[in-house]
């Protein structure tokens, strides 16, 4: 089964072929980052303004680099949420109006499934059951992943997800968006030990996040010592190594809950070294091994969407023919499909 994967949930136009023999066939993403980094942030209508710009582009480009005929195509992939909704329906749309126009399925893709399901992408892919860490922008959770679809969140941030809490930071340090990055450049050329911030609900039972009081921490801590290139490192450094400790404390905790051991991690996060490094260093005398999307596959993609959308279709899933998005979906209400094709 050939499916066309769209990704537009946020400030990222990704789009992909996915073969279920051949794997994937092409890939392509356009970042709006430019766009939105003078603003701090993710402009809503800028970004749907965006999609609706370049999505189709995008998808005769991957079909030419793939030297495939739309008419080729099975079925088509988009993300359905959670995301921003404007976005969210551009994907929505134009994966709905292919579909019709070729006489094929389309199906709705949640999110964070996606990024659960992209180091599956990888040469060497984990095996089910594992344990997920996801961590985003927007969603920060473990997962204890059973089968494709069978998840079930064992925690999950009561406020700020872990990349949310990167680019707030990264403002108050005086660093441009996205703030993930950027805080982990300054953090290398920082003294450790200088400063010591908390480990937010580590002293306490459970697999749930907070990371709003050490974002206030960390305003604190600039307000006290000044805003100097030396502090602000410092402080970065910190930063990192609070949220790369406390990520290493839960997924030890979750391992020795759940007796996995093998650890997926994915989300625009995992791309930080310094959290590959902890949780690699953590695992190791667990006998516990651990798993990352290629770093191509760690921020918004569609290639992560296009094989969550075959691993459904292939599996018999189907949807009606109108579309609706779902700009909030809890990621363990998604149906348990009988994965087992891969034609």
């Amino acid at each position: 089964m050939l499916v066309l994967g769209i990704e537009t949930s946020c400030d990222e136009t990704g789009i992909a072929l996915y073969d279920g023999i051949n794997g994937i066939q092409a890939h392509c993403v356009y970042s709006q980052v430019e766009i939105h980094a003078a603003y701090g942030g993710v402009v809503p209508e800028l970004a749907s303004r965006e999609h609706v710009r370049k999505t189709l582009s995008l998808i005769k480009q991957t079909l030419a680099e793939a030297s495939i005929d739309i008419q080729d195509l099975d079925g088509i992939a988009y993300t359905a949420g959670p995301g921003l909704v404007g976005a969210l329906l551009v994907g929505s749309s134009v994966a709905r109006s292919l579909a019709f126009a070729l006489d094929i399925p389309a199906f709705g893709v949640h999110h964070m499934e996606g990024h659960l399901l992209s180091p599956l992408l990888d040469d060497n892919p984990p095996s089910m059951p594992f344990l997920a860490l996801l961590v985003s922008g927007g969603h920060t959770m473990l997962v204890d992943v059973r089968a494709h679809g069978d998840y079930h969140i064992l925690g999950e941030s009561l406020d700020d997800a872990a990349g949310e809490a990167f680019d707030k930071v990264a403002k108050m340090l005086g660093l441009g968006y996205p703030g993930g990055p950027a805080v982990e450049q300054l953090a290398r050329s920082g003294r450790s030990g200088r400063f010591r911030f908390p480990r937010p609900m580590t002293n306490r039972p459970g697999l749930d996040f907070s990371f709003s009081g050490l974002k206030t921490f960390t305003l604190n801590t600039i307000n006290e010592h000044g805003d100097s290139d030396a502090v602000r490192a410092d402080v970065a450094r910190a930063f990192v190594e609070a949220v790369v400790d406390t990520f290493v404390i839960k997924c030890r905790r979750a391992l020795s809950q759940t007796d996995h051991k093998t650890l997926v991690v994915s989300g625009g996060v995992s791309a930080n070294l310094a959290l590959r490094d902890g949780l690699s260093e953590m695992a190791r005398p667990l006998g516990a091994t651990v798993h990352y999307p290629k770093f191509e596959f760690c921020t918004d993609n569609g290639a992560m969407i296009a094989y969550a959308g075959h691993c459904r279709l292939s599996a018999g899933a189907s949807e009606p023919l109108g579309f609706g998005v779902r700009p909030r979906w809890p990621l363990d209400s998604l149906p348990t499909p009988a994965i087992g094709s891969t034609g």
